[in-house]
């Protein structure tokens, strides 16, 4: 199964998506804000990345861009995963890199197929 980093500053929709990840197998870093998960994406080199939006400093668009446009993280596949809904937000983080974008409350069975996709 993957290695997956949630970056997530709600510790509650941290917690939901590792349960969800769990359950189904994967494995599971997390990190609180953008800064220290781009760090932690550079030294655990993970198979995917589950990035939240909001976040105090950095937010979820600039580290997904940063992660996609460094070369030692480029390969790794973001989805971007937020409540930020709208056709605006899906379009930008698209353009920052990232490989899908879900809206929260995430549907465990679309997490999985959508995660199941980018993987391959």
């Amino acid at each position: 199964m993957a290695r997956v980093l949630i970056i997530d500053d709600s510790p509650t929709e941290t917690y939901k998506l590792t349960s969800m990840l769990e359950k189904s197998g994967h494995a599971v870093i997390t990190a609180d804000n953008a800064e220290s998960g781009i760090a932690l994406a550079k030294k655990e080199l993970p198979d995917l990345v589950l990035m939240d939006v909001v976040m105090p400093g950095l937010n979820g668009f600039q580290a997904t861009r940063q992660l996609t446009k460094t070369p030692e993280t480029a390969h790794i596949p973001v989805i971007m995963v937020t409540t930020k809904d709208q056709q605006t937000d899906r379009v930008w983080g698209m353009r920052q890199g990232a490989k899908a974008y879900l809206s929260k409350p995430i549907d465990p069975a679309l997490l999985m197929a959508t995660m199941a996709e980018v993987l391959k």
